[in-house]
């Protein structure tokens, strides 16, 4: 059996019952089970449709997420995840770049790293190299004034946890962001790349290995083998292209609100939804969503 998951854009609640019957019954599912009104919800099928992604296409532009994916298994033990345009809503190396006067070139070269455009390593370095000089005291201006989560973040992570769950944030981006990151939502821990610093002052420099693609790779390896579960319980959830090798590892994979070439090699894609999405495709209703 599979599920169906249609999910609508939690500020702007528009998912009728005429768009789920009709899929209802065009691919021979059960009854619809309401999941949030006109928010979410899902129905089960006897098998995967030939034509769902012309379907998710339709879906798409009524400006809805719909999701298919075999019932079995699908409530996961533990939630892998980026940081930077996942769990928060900005690129923290581009607000830095930009209290240090060089914020469009380095967005541009986010840009095209995060779309798998230049090797993810030689970007990062670039990048940080521009940040030399930046007073370290930048960071807590930027956290303070510039970081905004991304919504559903606390529920989605005290959801889980409350299930017994475990979260882990791993990023691209550096450990003096992922700290108050991951303390605000509740990570059990966090991994991220180290800026160095000399007298208060940014080196443009960061601490080798680097963290990237392989490393986020390992650490789904490592964690999921220290707390006795498999991959394949695992939910994890990015937008760039160095995403893509955890995604493609979990037992769930989530593009959320990813770039083109990231989405397209992703089964599961949250275009319009909030991180609460990663709630309702496991199954969540939206009372039974913890909040802390």
């Amino acid at each position: 059996m599979h599920v169906v998951t249609i999910l609508s854009n939690p500020n702007e609640p528009h998912l009728e019952a005429s768009l789920l019957d009709s899929l209802r019954n065009a691919w021979g599912g059960d009854d619809v089970v309401w999941l949030a009104p006109s928010q979410a919800a899902e129905f089960e099928i006897p098998q995967l449709p030939d034509n769902r992604w012309d379907v998710w296409g339709d879906v798409q532009r009524m400006g809805l997420d719909m999701v298919v994916q075999p019932v079995e298994g699908r409530q996961k033990k533990m939630l892998l995840a980026d940081m930077d345009s996942t769990m928060i809503q900005q690129e923290c190396i581009d607000e830095l770049a930009d209290e240090a006067g060089v914020g469009e070139r380095v967005a541009s070269i986010t840009a095209r790293a995060m779309n798998g455009e230049l090797d993810f390593e030689g970007a990062l370095l670039e990048r940080v190299g521009l940040l030399k000089g930046l007073q370290e005291s930048v960071i807590d201006k930027v956290l303070a004034d510039r970081i905004t989560l991304m919504p559903g973040g606390r529920e989605l992570i005290a959801t889980m946890k409350a299930a017994g769950g475990y979260a882990a944030l791993v990023s691209g981006g550096f450990t003096a962001f992922t700290r108050q990151v991951a303390k605000d939502l509740g990570f059990d821990e966090n991994h991220a790349n180290i800026l160095l610093v000399e007298d208060g002052v940014l080196t443009g420099d960061v601490a080798r290995p680097i963290l990237g693609r392989e490393a986020k790779v390992a650490a789904l390896e490592r964690i999921s083998k220290h707390l006795q579960i498999e991959e394949s319980d695992v939910i994890a959830v990015g937008d760039g292209a160095n995403d893509l090798g955890m995604l493609g590892r979990a037992g769930t994979g989530v593009a959320l609100h990813a770039k083109p070439t990231v989405a397209a090699q992703c089964d599961v894609r949250i275009n319009f939804g909030d991180l609460t999405s990663l709630l309702y495709i496991q199954g969540y209703a939206k009372h039974e969503f913890a909040t802390s």
